[in-house]
């Protein structure tokens, strides 16, 4: 639990209806298996001790009996383990003679309370009103019910929170309450629950997985919870139904496991409490309620837990190649639609770009092509600008000139080096003398060029930098660091390969294809330092370390606000080629160039915004340009 990281599992245990010892013997097997695989919170199906198919039977005193003596033994078994436990079982209320269908949560042999279903389906093959009765009104939530010669916590406004792990509070809805129009949920959330348990007896009908698959998802979503549903299947199948055991474990959104249909056991992942606690917390609509529900407190032994989830190393790139071509297309056509406008709202008569042959400037010409057939307007009012100078190399010229031929834009080649050169004699710098002044130099040059020929040419500069610059401050600030609209301000580096790649992949001229193909395999480089042997000198990797790390650093440390220990720790489960001290090297120079380099984003052009993930200082990213990297760095420093 270390980190937020709760160990969560959905289970299936094989049952026979009415068979209260032998269903009792299969839940404390699973419940045995969880504790040695260090689950923390386990979750069983609805009426699990007695079975969901036993109608009738449920007015026989006998399966009662049966079910509260099972019950009182699988409570007893959880001795010794501090692993929270949701069983489904029936329950009469002695003091007004009711049933109900009820979730009995548990810890260490104790109950700390009972929450019984509110919404009873009585329709098509489903009559629970039948022989259970609906949960109390607003007036009883905090009611008791009897179990044994114990009173418990009874009603659907139960919250069973963590006391030494404030983010984990935990909230139970049974079965049809999630399908209903307004699920008990969603009350729950809004008093704080982060994990929110179903125990459900669902039948399957063709299609019904799907829907109930994406009804899960969406609920997660919606209230930013961990949701863990768990449903009947083994032996409960009987007369026209057939169960499939379906379990699925969800997390804003996102399916973390689903077991798929007939299937037994459990399904294990691990739930992030604090970064679903970020995520309320930076979203000012999730507004909670007054406080009103009833509350059974326990504590957890906080320990590690080992991560069976999977972390993806690259977290803005979907891994499956549909989501990702989709993803592409998308973003293209975001970028595309904004420069539009700005090109119509502006009545520019071009749009003015530098193309270096590298692959942010040439996603900006894609985007400016894209754009342009928005427009039904001519390539030809794409001006683009190569400027070769000191460290231009062969290659990259000749695959800027050539992008540029193909797609038939305006090309103009503008050799800066006599300009640079003429700069450094007006300021007294030595040219032998390779440092930031001089790479500065020329990066100032090519946007002074850009922005003189726009004015000309009643032009639109359109900005090149990808989100990764900005978060390393890898600009020259007043030179690549300024536009006039920026398109790549929001896209990382990670992704801009994969949307040149889907470009290249769907383009149908042969030669636009192999063009971009080989932009894709030149290695990342500003330039700026003289070419050794007609090659590149100047890898950006080599100097400010891998853009994948860095992709992945932003992600969590800036979008999720993970600290630098969690941070690590999800980079070393995600990436197998680096090890611990490399990783702890790029994220020291990631926090301090990011604290460092604020005042550039305090003032960064206009620019579309793709994704969760942007630094624009009028929407996602307002910081202090003077704000102090020391705390996250002596967090590094302490890492054991």
């Amino acid at each position: 639990m270390i980190d937020g990281f709760i160990k969560v599992a959905a289970a299936t245990p094989k049952i026979r209806v009415a068979d209260c010892g032998f269903n009792a013997d299969s839940i404390i097997a699973l419940m045995s298996e969880a504790r040695d695989k260090g689950v923390n919170i386990l979750v069983f199906p609805e009426l699990c001790v007695t079975g969901y198919t036993c109608h009738d039977l449920f007015y026989q005193q006998t399966l009662l009996n049966g079910a509260e003596n099972a019950l009182m033994r699988i409570v007893k078994e959880s001795e010794g383990s501090d692993m929270l436990i949701a069983v489904g079982c029936p329950l009469a209320d002695s003091y007004n003679n009711k049933l109900y269908n009820c979730a009995v949560v548990f810890q260490n042999s104790k109950i700390l309370g009972v929450a019984p279903k509110t919404y009873l389906p009585n329709y098509n093959e489903f009559y629970e009103m039948r022989q259970f009765t609906e949960a109390p009104g607003d007036d009883e939530i905090h009611g008791s019910i009897r179990i044994g010669d114990e009173y418990h916590y009874f009603g659907n406004r139960l919250i069973f929170e963590c006391e030494n792990l404030p983010e984990l509070k935990f909230g139970v809805e049974i079965c049809e309450d999630l399908w209903a129009s307004e699920p008990v949920s969603i009350g729950l959330a809004k008093r704080g629950a982060t994990i929110i348990a179903n125990l459900s007896a669902s039948n399957e009908i063709i299609g019904k997985d799907d829907y109930r698959r994406e009804l899960v998802r969406g609920q997660s979503a919606r209230l930013m919870c961990g949701y863990i549903y768990a449903s009947a299947g083994e032996g409960e199948s009987t007369q026209d139904l057939v169960f499939g055991g379906h379990r699925l474990i969800a997390e804003n959104g996102t399916l973390l496991a689903d077991s798929g249909l007939f299937t037994k056991g459990l399904t294990i992942s691990e739930i992030d409490v604090k970064r679903l606690c970020h995520e309320r917390r930076r979203n000012t609509s999730f507004r909670n309620v007054p406080n009103d529900c009833a509350c059974g407190p326990f504590t957890f032994n906080l320990k590690k837990n080992e991560l069976t989830r999977k972390i993806e190393p690259m977290p803005f790139v979907p891994s499956s190649s549909g989501e990702k071509s989709k993803r592409c297309h998308d973003i293209l056509a975001m970028q595309a639609h904004g420069l539009a406008k700005r090109i119509e709202h502006t009545h520019c008569k071009s749009v003015v770009i530098g193309i270096s042959g590298g692959l942010d400037s040439c996603l900006a010409l894609l985007v400016c092509v894209e754009a342009m057939k928005l427009q039904n307007r001519s390539m030809s009012d794409i001006i683009t600008i190569t400027m070769p100078c000191f460290g231009t190399t062969r290659r990259t010229k000749s695959n800027a000139e050539q992008l540029c031929s193909i797609l038939g834009t305006t090309l103009r080649v503008i050799d800066i080096s006599n300009s640079v050169r003429q700069h450094f004699k007006d300021i007294s710098h030595d040219e032998g003398n390779l440092n930031v002044t001089y790479e500065n130099c020329q990066a100032r040059e090519r946007t002074q060029v850009l922005m003189d020929v726009a004015n000309e040419e009643n032009g639109l500069v359109i900005g090149t930098g990808d989100l990764s610059e900005l978060t390393l401050g890898w600009a020259t600030y007043n030179g690549d660091h300024m536009s006039m609209y920026g398109v790549n301000n929001s896209v990382p580096k990670t992704l801009v390969r994969h949307i040149v790649d889907y470009y290249a992949e769907n383009a149908t001229e042969p030669a636009l294809s192999k063009v971009l193909r080989d932009i894709l395999d030149t290695p990342v480089s500003p330039e700026l330092l003289p070419a050794k042997n007609g090659e590149i000198s100047q890898i950006t990797e080599d100097l400010v370390g891998p853009y994948e790390l860095h992709d992945f650093f932003l992600y969590y440390a800036i979008r999720w606000g993970f600290p630098p220990k969690k941070v690590l720790r999800l980079a070393e489960s995600a990436f197998e080629g680096y090890d611990r001290s490399e990783i702890l090297r790029w994220l020291r120079s990631f926090y301090k160039r990011f604290f460092a380099q604020q005042f550039k984003r305090s003032c960064l052009p206009d620019g579309v915004k793709v994704g969760s993930v942007s630094l624009s200082p009028r929407g996602d990213w307002r910081m202090p340009s003077d704000a102090i990297a020391k705390l996250w760095l002596d967090e590094l420093e302490n890492i054991e």
